[in-house]
């Protein structure tokens, strides 16, 4: 089975290459397939592409079922999940 996860660009560097944070876990993903993406976006990421650009609640939503299902188990090993979705519901300061 194949899936998409929702991850938030936290950075933008060379070559369309992107910081994303997955729950606290951090990834570097290629933004090739979505080039209008933007720091603070929600994309869905799979096979380290980000291959679609998804809205806040809607990245929210996908992680809560996946959490739910524990389809995330590996990709979060050793992280506090309860701590991880807390976090995710508090909105973070703007960093300038």
């Amino acid at each position: 089975m194949c899936l998409a996860i929702p991850a938030k660009v936290v950075t933008i560097g060379d070559n369309h290459m992107a910081d994303v944070d997955i729950l606290g876990v951090s990834r570097t993903v290629s933004l090739d397939l979505v080039p209008d993406a933007v720091v603070g976006d929600h994309v869905l990421v799979h096979a380290g592409y980000a291959i679609q650009v998804v809205d806040e609640q809607f990245a929210k939503e996908t992680l809560d079922l996946m959490l739910e299902m524990d389809l995330l188990a590996e990709e979060t090993e050793g992280i506090d999940l309860e701590a991880a979705a807390e976090s995710a519901e508090t909105p973070a300061a703007d960093v300038a």
